[in-house]
């Protein structure tokens, strides 16, 4: 296994993460652009990055832009908003044929870069704003996509967990926003939303694939001139809170089988010391098929259509999750609270924690085999703080022992189910 040895430094206030290597046939690029959670710009936000790529000074429509691209021998560019923890992220991703298997003297990836920054620096303005006709179109686009997801029944019941799981807090808004808050924005108030990401934003450009970095840090250097903000603020957090009474929500829609979601506020981290605990408590719990949710559920009493758990690293949430009959509601919540119960009390075995350890190291080694696998380790050990290097990755795995386990099971507080049921 090869180790990934990233090179990072600042640049103009831009945080540049370099993976050179012979791996792949591509480069991939990835620029994104951080900012704390504020509910006043997440639909702002969210429709930011769809408006630049409607148009630039130098590629005044989407269609001028995608012509550059298959010029760039076909690359591609995915526009994305997400949202991390108690973060609000607006990410670019580009990925383009390497320099070295080009016939080609001018370079690919240098050319890249300037259209990046073309897309992102160089909007198309007028009166104060961004062109109007550009904004009502992303803003109908918005709608169409939010209003989609009630199609998406698993998209949706998700949304509506963490929208009365975090009631109040600005994590209870997706990162897509809200459809509410469209009408009120128009091409002014967003293009002021656009300074503010680039006037207080922490900018992350992370690029992997088969390059000279000494020639790369230059063209960052002389493409991305303009200095950034290097003081990321932290935004509100809700750690600490305590779960006084779980909250029972119930939606009815037409659907042929019940959704059923429990959230749960496990207190763990990326940054957090038991944070690899913690994952090994949920790879022994719902993650895999091998996990306590399928098997008891799912396989043995036949009681749903899946079942599992994920957990979001950033938060400290964790949501356990099945597709069932509607009238099975009541034994699923019951049978999801006795595994929750059993992980507490160390209800499982030796051979189940090294088991769960053994999928987590899997997954793992995976990852390093693509370029958005390492670009996710590359996020991870930004926002950790930890060393990227695999084998102390493995190791902080390895050294999980069933009484870790235990101890970050314990902190577990169940804060809300929520059902989606069948209209009557």
């Amino acid at each position: 296994m090869e180790d990934i040895h990233i090179s990072s430094e600042e640049l103009n206030g831009v945080h540049l993460h370099l993976y050179n290597t012979n791996k792949f046939k591509t480069v991939s690029i990835m620029l994104t652009m951080k900012s704390p959670l504020q509910e006043s710009l997440i639909t702002a936000r969210a429709l930011i990055p769809h408006i630049l790529n409607g148009g630039s000074i130098h590629y005044p429509n989407r269609k001028l832009i995608q012509q550059k691209l298959d010029k760039l021998y076909g690359a591609t560019l995915l526009l994305d908003v997400q949202k991390k923890g108690e973060d609000h992220s607006i990410v670019f991703r580009m990925e383009i044929p390497a320099d070295k298997f080009l016939d080609d003297s001018a370079s690919l990836l240098k050319s890249s870069l300037e259209l990046l920054h073309e897309i992102v620096y160089n909007p198309l303005i007028e009166n104060g704003g961004f062109h109007s006709v550009i904004v009502e179109q992303e803003k109908r686009s918005l709608k169409q996509r939010i209003d989609s997801i009630h199609n998406e029944k698993m998209l949706y019941a998700n949304v509506r967990l963490l929208e009365e799981m975090y009631k109040g807090e600005p994590y209870q808004i997706p990162a897509f926003g809200r459809k509410e808050d469209i009408n009120s924005l128009d091409a002014i108030a967003i293009y002021q939303a656009y300074e503010n990401m680039l006037q207080t934003d922490r900018f992350d450009l992370f690029i992997v694939g088969a390059f000279n970095e000494d020639q790369v840090k230059l063209m960052v250097q002389n493409i991305f001139c303009e200095q950034h903000n290097n003081e990321f603020m932290k935004g509100f957090s809700s750690a600490g809170v305590t779960v006084n009474d779980i909250k029972v929500i119930e939606d009815k829609m037409d659907v042929k089988q019940g959704i059923l979601l429990l959230g749960y506020r496990i207190s763990s981290t990326i940054q957090d010391e038991d944070y690899e605990a913690a994952r090994v408590a949920n790879a022994i719990f719902g993650r895999f098929p091998s996990s306590k949710l399928f098997r008891n559920i799912r396989e043995k009493e036949s009681l749903a259509y899946f079942s599992h758990s994920q957990m979001e690293s950033n938060k400290g949430l964790l949501i356990a999750m099945a597709g069932i009959d509607f009238i099975h509601y009541e034994r699923v919540v019951e049978m999801i609270r006795e595994q929750e119960r059993a992980m507490k009390q160390g209800e499982f075995t030796d051979a189940e924690v090294e088991q769960g350890k053994g999928m987590l190291i899997n997954l793992l080694l995976e990852a390093h085999d693509s370029p958005v696998g390492i670009m996710d380790i590359f996020i991870q050990s930004v926002d950790s703080g930890l060393s990227i290097d695999i084998h102390d990755q493995i190791q902080r795995i390895s050294k999980i022992s069933k009484a870790d386990v235990i101890c970050t099971a314990k902190k577990w507080e169940l804060d809300s189910i929520y059902f989606l049921n069948r209209e009557e």
